[in-house]
């Protein structure tokens, strides 16, 4: 792991985990990581993508977001007891019978969800792995919302894994204000290994963000591959922390000042000559 200071006066924590089946399970993993968190305070917590339930099928995990309340309220509890923000990577909320959203919750050091992010791009891939072929849509309903919320950590534009390929998105949460963009992830080991690294760093370059990626790391129960390389990135390109693999925590401190020089001196943004909008 790298850590380039105290991680005691570190104010964002990304929590890599390997994720299975039972959500109580999953649960019970994020309880024990939160009890080793440091005293300072604010601080906000990020964690993977399917931090709740790593499924065997679409048709488990729309199981879980039919009785998705009572987890709702066990990280809610979480928030306060331990007196954090945390993104909660995604957990399965309803859509209708058949489908469920992708949908990353930031909560408050007061229990409360202060804003949701449904995840706009799916993975529907071919990936020369032992699963093949990876069809989100099937049981995911993509989201419509770019979202962007303050925070003691400031504006933070809320974004899922696949979303990382597609820099457009990036663009309209900068331009909504983001300052730490987040990116709770799954990526497979194939793909992972050639373009994970190289897609954050460009996200935060190109954006002049910090980013921090909580990722899956490790052979899941239901046989799947994740690369981990939990990340954080500074709005310069810089890594601050990451984790290979394994599970825990990595560290690291937004300076919102250090953002703000970085933008004075190379003013990218009002540069941009090109606009986009979400089809």
């Amino acid at each position: 792991m790298t850590n380039l200071a105290n991680p005691n006066n570190h104010n964002i924590f990304a929590l890599q985990m390997c994720s299975g089946l039972n959500a109580d399970d999953n649960i019970a993993e994020l309880k024990k990581a939160l009890s080793t968190l440091p005293a300072k305070r604010p601080l906000l917590v990020c964690l993977p993508e399917a931090f709740l339930v790593f499924s065997k099928s679409g048709h488990d995990t729309l199981l879980i977001a039919k009785h998705i309340e009572q987890y709702k309220r066990q990280i809610s509890q979480l928030c306060k007891q331990h007196n954090i923000w945390l993104n909660a990577g995604t957990i399965p909320e309803p859509y209708n019978d058949t489908k469920y959203y992708a949908a990353s919750h930031l909560y408050n050091n007061q229990g409360e969800c202060v804003a949701t992010y449904n995840k706009i791009h799916l993975f529907d891939v071919n990936v020369d792995d032992k699963m093949g072929s990876y069809r989100e849509s099937d049981f995911t309903q993509a989201g419509s919302d770019v979202v962007v919320v303050e925070s003691p950590f400031g504006k933070l534009g809320l974004t899922v894994c696949y979303d990382l390929r597609f820099s457009g998105l990036f663009t309209a949460i900068v331009r909504k204000g983001a300052e730490v963009i987040l990116v709770p992830s799954a990526f497979t080991m194939v793909t992972g290994q050639v373009h994970w690294q190289a897609l954050l760093a460009a996200r935060a370059i190109e954006t002049q963000c910090y980013v921090v990626a909580a990722a899956q790391y490790g052979t899941h129960e239901n046989g799947r591959q994740t690369y981990g390389h939990s990340i954080i990135i500074s709005p310069w390109g810089n890594t601050l922390s990451n984790l290979p693999s394994g599970t825990g925590f990595i560290s690291a401190n937004a300076d919102l000042e250090q953002l703000k020089k970085i933008r004075r001196d190379m003013p990218v943004q009002s540069h941009q000559r090109f606009r986009e909008h979400l089809l």
